[in-house]
Protein backbone atom coordinates (compact mmCIF):
# COMPACT_ATOMS: atom_id res chain seq x y z
CA UNK A 1 0.00 0.00 0.00
CA UNK A 2 1.40 3.38 -1.00
CA UNK A 3 1.19 6.50 1.30
CA UNK A 4 -0.76 9.45 -0.85
CA UNK A 5 -1.89 11.18 2.29
CA UNK A 6 -0.17 14.27 2.88
CA UNK A 7 0.97 15.95 6.61
CA UNK A 8 -1.33 18.56 6.11
CA UNK A 9 -4.17 16.43 4.85
CA UNK A 10 -3.13 13.78 7.38
CA UNK A 11 -3.66 16.26 9.94
CA UNK A 12 -7.03 17.67 8.71
CA UNK A 13 -8.66 14.45 8.51
CA UNK A 14 -7.13 13.30 11.69
CA UNK A 15 -8.66 16.24 13.71
CA UNK A 16 -12.01 16.08 11.50
CA UNK A 17 -12.18 12.00 12.30
CA UNK A 18 -11.58 12.98 16.55
CA UNK A 19 -13.93 15.48 16.48
CA UNK A 20 -16.84 14.02 14.59
CA UNK A 21 -16.75 10.75 16.97
CA UNK A 22 -16.23 13.34 20.03
CA UNK A 23 -18.97 14.93 18.79
CA UNK A 24 -21.17 11.90 18.78
CA UNK A 25 -19.72 10.53 22.22
CA UNK A 26 -21.11 14.37 23.62
CA UNK A 27 -24.56 13.62 22.05
CA UNK A 28 -24.22 16.88 20.21
CA UNK A 29 -24.80 15.15 16.61
CA UNK A 30 -26.63 12.18 15.48
CA UNK A 31 -25.07 8.74 14.44
CA UNK A 32 -23.79 9.81 11.31
CA UNK A 33 -20.77 11.58 13.32
CA UNK A 34 -19.64 7.33 13.17
CA UNK A 35 -18.33 8.25 10.07
CA UNK A 36 -15.73 10.28 11.50
CA UNK A 37 -13.66 6.78 11.55
CA UNK A 38 -13.42 7.11 8.20
CA UNK A 39 -11.33 10.31 7.77
CA UNK A 40 -9.63 8.96 10.88
CA UNK A 41 -8.09 5.74 9.35
CA UNK A 42 -7.40 7.52 6.57
CA UNK A 43 -5.00 9.66 8.35
CA UNK A 44 -3.79 7.11 10.58
CA UNK A 45 -2.84 4.84 7.51
CA UNK A 46 -1.83 7.56 5.30
CA UNK A 47 -3.63 6.38 2.63
CA UNK A 48 -6.89 7.21 0.73
CA UNK A 49 -8.52 4.63 -1.39
CA UNK A 50 -10.64 7.64 -2.51
CA UNK A 51 -7.63 9.49 -4.28
CA UNK A 52 -6.44 6.27 -6.32
CA UNK A 53 -9.14 6.34 -9.51
CA UNK A 54 -7.83 10.23 -9.84
CA UNK A 55 -4.51 9.81 -9.27
CA UNK A 56 -4.63 12.06 -6.16
CA UNK A 57 -1.32 12.26 -4.01
CA UNK A 58 -0.87 14.94 -1.31
CA UNK A 59 2.17 13.84 0.06
CA UNK A 60 5.85 14.31 -2.05
CA UNK A 61 6.71 11.62 -4.30
CA UNK A 62 10.25 10.08 -3.36
CA UNK A 63 12.44 9.55 -5.93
Amino acid sequence: MNVNVGNIDRAIRILLGLGLIVATLAGAIGAWGWLGVIPLATGIFRFCPAYLPFGIRTCAVKK
